[in-house]
């Protein structure tokens, strides 16, 4: 996937996974109750800062704060920018 974006700094750009459909019960989830996901997969990466080399690259599932982030629209999808101390893990 490739995003016509490229971050400055520290900056990663993630594509949040799907909100959760329904429960592990299969109960569905209206929109209304639907909470916002908390990972994603990083689509794009700014070079890091001078001292401080990123440790996330492109195709990186990670793991990211429940408020992280600024939310932007490319091309009609929606990701999140946001510096790579938001992200908490990288999930293997």
């Amino acid at each position: 996937m490739s995003v016509n974006i490229k971050p400055l700094a520290d900056r990663v750009v993630v594509e949040p996974a799907p909100a959760e459909e329904k429960t592990a019960s299969g109960i569905i989830i209206p929109d209304t109750a639907k909470e916002k996901p908390q990972k994603g997969t990083v689509v794009a990466t700014g070079p890091g800062k001078k001292d401080e080399p990123l440790t996330v690259k492109v195709g990186d599932k990670v793991l990211y704060g429940k408020y992280a982030g600024t939310e932007i629209t490319i091309d009609g999808k929606e990701y999140l920018i946001m510096r790579e101390s938001d992200i908490y893990a990288i999930i293997s």
